[in-house]
């Protein structure tokens, strides 16, 4: 039920002039051996953009699960773009999580980059739910102002197709008027690896993706594709 919006996010990344990156066959389509579903995952950069990446989990009735993260260059201390949308067929059950992920939590920064998507909870309450998120700590690199809930197609659906064409809007919007700094890169370089690292260990969809493909596979896909900052460090020779 998410072609829609990967073809809106598509969309956008053609129009500004995104180029593909490489992503290994196997990780960029792989079909199920223990139940039904294939998953397949895409990955591109553009001006400000250094990656951003997509998934897209087709197990039919069972589950249908969209993903995307965009990381700017390093030399840019605006958000990572975030998005987690999962539904649940058989219980008609819809999760989703979208936001601006901070690399910081202080207060001049969440003032700075956070205007437009505080204006869009308050637009949408059913999105605006408070929820206590179940994996993570919701303090450390997510906003306040995160777009969050579960309920049925019927209560969230609308709402969150129209929710999620903004959030992109107002994302490059955000993204056009930043200016890099390059005297902030290391520290934006630091920032952006720890976000990874904390994602890669929290990530609950790891366990999703071993169920579905095994778990040597979605190791590899958890440190080569989702994070691949995750990996440690290798020391100088």
């Amino acid at each position: 039920m998410f072609n829609r919006f990967l073809d809106k996010l598509t969309s956008d990344i053609k129009a500004r002039s995104g180029v593909p990156l490489q992503v290994p066959r196997e990780l960029a389509e792989c079909y199920s051996t223990r139940k039904q579903g294939v998953i397949h995952s895409w990955a591109w950069s553009m001006a400000g953009i250094r990656r951003l990446r997509a998934t897209r989990l087709d197990a039919g009735q069972t589950l249908q699960v969209f993903n995307a993260v965009a990381f700017p260059t390093t030399d840019r201390q605006q958000p990572l773009l975030g998005i987690d949308l999962l539904h649940f067929g058989v219980r008609d059950r819809l999760v989703a999580v979208m936001d601006f992920q901070p690399l910081r939590q202080d207060l001049s920064y969440l003032e700075r980059y956070m205007g437009e998507l505080k204006v869009l909870q308050q637009r949408f309450p059913a999105l605006a739910t408070g929820e206590e998120m179940r994996h993570y700590q919701a303090n450390r690199y997510f906003s306040p102002w995160l777009l969050f809930a579960r309920g049925s197609v019927e209560e969230l659906g609308e709402s969150l197709e129209e929710a999620f064409e903004l959030l992109l809007q107002a994302y490059w919007t955000l993204h056009d008027a930043e200016q890099p700094d390059a005297s902030q890169q290391a520290q934006v370089e630091a920032l952006q690896r720890s976000y990874a690292c904390y994602s890669a260990e929290k990530d609950p969809a790891h366990g999703l993706f071993a169920s579905y493909f095994g778990k040597s596979w979605a190791d590899r896909f958890l440190h080569e594709f989702l994070f691949p900052e995750s990996h440690p460090l290798k020391d100088n020779p």
